[in-house]
């Protein structure tokens, strides 16, 4: 859940909004004035603030323009009574995500904006855990192999060392790093992700290190960075074999020196991180092609983890499976939802070469595909990608051929998703746009 600040003059209303979050696995703050609000934000971090629009002194608006300018990254939530939909409509335009009209009909009706605040939220991959919680997803294995690489996570947890975690896409690093967070002394502070390979180079310097006002056209605010945010917590960063040369020799100096600045700034900052990375290449070899710097390698692998594939890990297939579901099931609201023993004998024999990601992807289209509460085998059969792949192996065509229509076929299978077309296939996404470009599937 989130940690969320309720903002309102009224006593009654205060406390009604924050039952119905909290009664919801929130953890919430109260606060009677924008004056006091602003005070706690400058001493807590929280996710989301739902704030009144009209209140005695500085105002609601006030407030959200305060947050926008200071804490863009905090979503808010504005609560405005009939006839002053105007006001609201102001607060959309400053920033705010959405507003609400007071007296609320039905406390599902915050709980539902405040759950698609958190979905946008998590989507710039930030994570503050709330206190008491079991915040992150517990790791899941019976695999001899997997054994000695929890030890190492644990072991690498307790301390302050770079780790660099390396495997191939769909391995699950990403839960690795969440993990070793979980597991560290910095466990309540936040876990921030970047993927590398996500973002485009111009944004990627600001989402790394911020900017100020003014700093190029459409900085109509200063925004702290991701590094800053993270600051007493982890940094993961995804897919570091993506990044750039420039942008490598920036991050170069957070390491070493654990300062930066804001893009346009002038002032020095410190980042007080843990840091973690995590690739699918061989980084040793692109130090040797040298569109990777060997000394930016020799900092990120300090303390190197592999992660092996599903495949060299069968014993942990059924398992994983089960919690997966689990969690699909929760999802789509469907408790219950089970695997006959067919279609759970049929998983455990496939190859799986998008490895934990890939299996996730097909229980969840089998999910859907299922009738009643159980997946049967004509549900599961096929969902792997596999058979796409394998016929993009067949007939004598060339390489260039086989690529085009394995990327197709990838394509295809996720309904235009580059993303997860990037990850089926085991390559970076801007990889993959540079090779529709190639091809003309752009």
């Amino acid at each position: 859940m989130a940690r969320v600040l309720v903002v309102d003059d009224e006593d009654g209303v205060r406390s009604f909004l924050s039952e119905a979050l909290s009664s919801h696995g929130h953890e919430v703050v109260e606060a009677s004035s924008s004056t006091s609000a602003r005070a706690l934000l400058s001493q807590q971090a929280f996710d989301v603030v739902v704030t009144d629009l009209k209140m005695p002194g500085e105002t609601g608006l006030d407030l959200l323009r305060a947050i926008k300018s200071e804490q863009s990254e905090i979503e808010v939530v504005v609560l405005t009574a009939h006839g002053t939909i105007d006001t609201a409509v102001e607060a959309m335009k400053v920033g705010a995500f959405d507003y609400l009209q007071k007296p609320l009909k039905n406390p599902n009706e915050l709980r539902l904006v405040v759950s698609r605040a958190l979905q946008r939220r998590a989507q710039v991959g930030i994570v503050l855990p709330a206190s008491g919680e079991e915040s992150f997803p517990t790791l899941t294995f019976g695999a001899s192999s997997m054994v000695p690489v929890v030890e190492s996570m644990r072991k690498v947890a307790r301390t302050n060392a770079t780790v660099l975690l390396l495997g191939e896409s769909g391995t699950g690093k990403e839960v690795a790093a969440q993990a070793i967070h979980a597991f560290s002394d910095r466990r309540a502070g936040p876990f921030v992700a970047v993927n590398c390979a996500a973002l485009a180079d111009t944004l990627l310097d600001s989402e790394l290190f911020g900017h100020e006002k003014g700093a190029f056209t459409g900085a109509a605010v200063q925004r702290r960075g991701r590094i800053e945010l993270a600051d007493g917590g982890t940094f993961f960063l995804d897919e570091i074999g993506e990044l750039k040369l420039d942008l490598q020799a920036k991050l170069l100096r957070v390491l070493q020196e654990r300062r930066f600045e804001r893009v346009g700034g002038t002032r020095t900052l410190t980042a007080n991180v843990r840091w973690i990375a995590a690739t699918n290449r061989d980084l040793a070899s692109n130090v040797d092609s040298g569109s990777f710097r060997e000394d930016l390698y020799h900092r990120l692998a300090v303390f190197p983890i592999h992660l092996p594939a599903l495949r060299e890990r069968r014993e942990d297939i059924e398992p994983l499976t089960r919690v997966l579901l689990k969690q699909i099931a929760h999802e789509l609201a469907r408790p219950g939802l089970e695997l006959e023993p067919t279609a759970i004998e049929w998983i455990t024999t496939q190859e799986w070469p998008g490895n934990v990601r890939e299996l996730r992807n097909a229980l969840e289209r089998a999910a859907i595909l299922a009738e009643g509460g159980r997946i049967r085998l004509a549900d599961v059969r096929g969902m792997s990608s596999v058979p796409f792949l394998e016929a993009a192996r067949g007939g004598a065509q060339s390489l260039e051929e086989l690529e085009r229509e394995a990327i197709e076929r990838a394509l295809l299978s996720v309904s235009g998703n580059r993303k997860r077309a990037a990850e089926i296939l085991g390559i970076g996404l801007r990889t993959l746009y540079d090779k529709l470009k190639r091809y003309g599937l752009g």
